[in-house]
């Protein structure tokens, strides 16, 4: 009984990240003391000192993971926690950090760190889910402040969450944006994963598919697009490589 009245313990962790996720959810208001007033946060650097709980009902993770020390204490966290939540795209998706996929891991390291770079681990990035099991996914970079709010609500109650497979440009066209295609701009929208309300174009900006890309793109519709305004397909790969290089290995198995 006396565990019931307690209040779920809820621990927040960066890993290689800009840690932009974390201030998104400190930067939540009013609907912050809502969510504080639900759960007890144990962990959370961003905003209170570092402890180590020994348990958490609810592990939030951000960043991607790219050495062995982040490797071990990923596990770590996975086997104290009952469910995980990755949120932000480096560690949904292994975001920006999955860039250096593309290189030679040694070249990249001597870059960085200079001669002495073999005293550095280095490991080839990976979003949290190519290392241990994660329950919930929050895309985004950043993550979007509603979606956070659900996920959340989802994950205390035990209920799974189903994260949107619609291209971008589903909300877009509900936005009555004008697509960025007419005015000019190559756009990863109608590749990319909604649920973020189409909110870089609604500001003006183009999609850089940090969601991630849909499960089953319409194939017909994206040549139609790239034929329609003469785009070169390099560059449009090239700008997925900007957030999903680390993609490639989930497609590889």
């Amino acid at each position: 009984m006396e565990r019931m009245l307690m209040k779920p313990k809820v621990a927040f962790f960066d890993f290689a990240c800009c840690e932009g996720c974390q201030l998104q959810v400190a930067n939540l208001g009013e609907a912050l003391l809502d969510i504080l007033g639900a759960i007890d946060v144990v962990e959370f650097r961003e905003v209170m000192s570092e402890k180590w709980d020994k348990n958490y009902d609810v592990a939030i993770v951000e960043g991607s993971i790219t050495d062995e020390h982040a490797e071990q204490r990923i596990r770590k966290i996975r086997d104290r926690s009952a469910v995980l939540i990755a949120y932000g795209s480096c560690a949904t998706i292994g975001g920006v950090n999955g860039m250096k996929n593309s290189f030679v891991l040694d070249e990249i390291r001597q870059s960085v760190y200079g001669k002495d770079y073999q005293l550095f681990d280095s490991k080839k990035t990976r979003p949290i889910h190519q290392v241990v099991k994660v329950d919930y996914f929050i895309n985004g970079c950043p993550v979007y402040h509603p979606e956070v709010i659900e996920v959340l609500k989802c994950a205390l109650r035990g209920v799974p969450y189903a994260v949107p497979d619609n291209p971008v440009c589903s909300e877009c066209k509900l936005n009555e944006n004008v697509c960025m295609y007419d005015r000019g701009v190559a756009c990863l929208g109608p590749w990319t994963k909604a649920g973020c309300n189409s909110w870089c174009i609604n500001n003006g900006n183009i999609c850089y598919g940090c969601r991630g890309m849909v499960t089953n793109p319409a194939r017909n519709g994206a040549n139609d697009i790239m034929a329609r305004y003469d785009l070169n397909f390099d560059l449009i790969r090239n700008k997925f490589d900007m957030y999903n290089k680390c993609s490639e290995e989930d497609k590889n198995g």
